[in-house]
């Protein structure tokens, strides 16, 4: 028999490159498989991709059509508010138009009408001037229309008469005018170069007289004979005393010894003085303090001594022990 030799067995080296073969085809179809799955991972990726930006797309696209939508509504409505201004303004414009023409006209009926031409100037409330004189100082006449005259200018012109306070002028369509006055009422009388100027209770000088009218004449007063003009005002001095003339004048009233009173000496403040026409007697009533008591001490006084002429003393301090007394005239 023939001797075996050693070396590579056929058989067992074609099973070996099977086995590879085998192993390498495996390796193939492993490989085939990842590269599917990796290929069908990507496919989907990208349709999800795809899809993602597919959205985006068409939200800008609609974010777009809104804005543009937004801005053409933004735009219409814009025009259609101007466009609305632009009439209300034309409207407004034509309202004003009409009215001031419609103004217009009616100034020019009230002002060229007869209508309104003045017939009647009727005066209330006046005691001691005159209507005539006040209808003078006016300016104003009959005939004249009623709105060509200034009210301010008619006050001013008829209060340049002394006696009138205030005035006030009313318009009585379609053809009065109504002038109401409120007067000063003369009061007292300032001893004024053998004369009387006439004065109020505030002071003011309304009118130079030779008759008293039966006030009271004030006497020592301070303001120069210059400035007793009729429309003035006494002095600051003068007018703090008159204050005090009328506290004493009201306390005679009270006492009934007011309608006696003819002078008033106020030339010193601290030294007041009435004199008593009627009893003859003069009353020295020291300052303008205590004035209830004092007259009540006249009153007692000017009854008992009724019929005497002379002084009544009465200027001391009452709540020190003074004793108001009486000198008759020798």
């Amino acid at each position: 028999m023939p001797r075996k030799t050693k070396g590579i067995n056929p058989y067992y080296m074609e099973q070996e490159e099977n086995e590879e073969l085998i192993e390498e085809m495996m390796k193939r179809k492993k490989q085939k498989e990842r590269e599917k799955r990796i290929n069908q991972k990507k496919k989907i990726e990208n349709e999800e991709d795809f899809d993602l930006e597919t959205d985006t797309v068409i939200n800008m696209t609609n974010k777009n059509k809104i804005k543009k939508d937004e801005e053409q509504r933004r735009k219409i409505t814009k025009q259609e508010k101007k466009r609305r201004k632009r009439i209300k303004r034309i409207k407004f414009f034509v309202k004003l138009f009409l009215l001031v023409g419609i103004i217009a006209g009616g100034i020019t009926f009230a002002l060229t009408s007869p209508i309104f031409n003045i017939t009647d100037i009727n005066v209330i409330d006046n005691i001691t001037i005159p209507s005539d004189t006040i209808i003078s100082l006016s300016g104003l006449k009959p005939g004249e229309n009623i709105f060509k005259f200034y009210k301010g200018d008619v006050v001013n012109n008829i209060k340049e008469n002394p006696y009138v306070e205030s005035v006030e002028v009313h318009r009585k369509f379609p053809s009065t005018v109504e002038i109401n006055v409120t007067e000063r009422v003369a009061t007292y009388n300032i001893d004024y170069m053998g004369k009387y100027a006439y004065i109020n209770t505030q002071g003011y000088i309304l009118e130079i007289s030779d008759d008293s009218r039966g006030m009271p004449v004030i006497q020592g007063a301070t303001t120069s004979e210059s400035d007793i003009v009729p429309g003035n005002r006494l002095n600051t001095e003068d007018l703090g005393r008159l204050e005090q003339v009328i506290k004493i004048m009201n306390a005679t009233k009270e006492a009934g010894l007011d309608g006696q009173v003819t002078t008033i000496d106020i030339g010193d403040k601290n030294e007041y003085s009435i004199y008593l026409n009627d009893e003859k007697k003069t009353v020295h009533l020291g300052d303008a303090s205590n004035l209830s008591n004092k007259m009540l001490y006249v009153q007692a006084i000017v009854e008992k001594e009724k019929g005497k002429e002379g002084e009544i003393f009465i200027d001391g301090d009452l709540n020190n022990g003074f004793h108001p007394y009486f000198r008759e005239k020798v």
